[in-house]
């Protein structure tokens, strides 16, 4: 009798290994499985200079439009190139949401750890929905990514570089390179342009970005560095910081800026213009 329970307990143990198995196997499968893939042209990645006005207005839009191109716009606005806990380090969600967070996850083909990130800021409903649809994205396809970011690294105060590591994603440089690294792996024919980022006027401090220093220079160091960069890796650069915005008095941050920083309409009108320039005196 006993050894008749020992097997029909083997056998009920059996039976539920097997079913758990089939149901992990039902359940936790790659989300782009089966997935249509989306054929895109170009895609835009930065912070709010790009990300915070999503409508025909917007730069990537007006990019789009004007060469008659698909455009994905993953820009997220208040994100960093870098990632930007170093306390917490890998273990800090919203630095999955870093430029170097969302190439390693493109090249890698897994936004598991984006899709879990859900931020409680204002101006950050359209996250999840962006994650959701570059997740789809075939960059096999794409032409070419415009790569604008790099004000909030510099607003906060992330170092510049780490003399030990080059490649230290908690630095400016390093997680820039990073991630030029891990987009060419996407697709080692996509052209990449990087954008640097406008001149801009720090209005809490009233300091204009050659005053305002967090810790590791002024804007200029940040962009020069980033020119360093380009330079390095061999990829294109628009510089939009020198000689576009005027700013020989405190009052110019009103012309192409509604903040400070954020490009008004006619910002972006000008932005998108030089862009275009840009492409049509260097064609693909």
């Amino acid at each position: 009798m006993a050894e008749k329970l020992n097997k029909d307990k083997l056998i009920c143990e059996l039976m539920a290994v097997t079913l758990l198995a089939l149901l992990a196997a039902c359940t936790f499968h790659p989300r782009t499985l089966g997935a249509e893939r989306q054929q895109v042209q170009i895609v835009a990645f930065g912070d709010s200079l790009f990300g915070l006005c999503r409508d025909e207005t917007g730069v990537p839009a007006q990019v789009g439009k004007a060469l008659d191109k698909s455009v994905f716009n993953a820009a997220l606005g208040g994100t960093y190139i870098s990632r930007a806990d170093s306390e917490r380090r890998m273990d800090y969600a919203k630095d999955s949401l870093s430029l170097v967070g969302l190439s390693k996850a493109v090249a890698a083909g897994d936004f598991g750890v984006q899709q879990t990130v859900r931020i409680r800021e204002s101006n950050t409903e359209y996250f999840s929905g962006v994650i959701d649809e570059l997740e789809k994205v075939d960059f096999t396809g794409v032409e070419f990514v415009l790569i604008q970011h790099g004000v909030n690294d510099y607003y906060s105060g992330v170092p510049i570089a780490n003399p030990d590591d080059p490649y230290d994603e908690y630095t400016f440089t390093g997680a820039l390179r990073s991630s030029l690294k891990a987009l060419h792996k996407a697709n080692p024919d996509m052209r990449i342009i990087l954008v640097t980022p406008t001149y801009s006027w720090h209005i809490a401090s009233g300091l204009t970005c050659e005053e305002f220093d967090a810790g590791y220079g002024v804007q200029e160091d940040y962009i020069q560095a980033e020119m360093q960069i380009a330079e390095e890796a061999g990829v294109e650069l628009i510089d939009v910081y020198h000689d576009v915005y005027p700013h020989e008095r405190w009052e110019d941050w009103s012309v192409y800026t509604f903040d400070g920083l954020h490009p008004n309409e006619e910002g972006r009108k000008l932005l998108a213009g030089i862009i275009l320039d840009y492409l049509q005196e260097q064609p693909y």
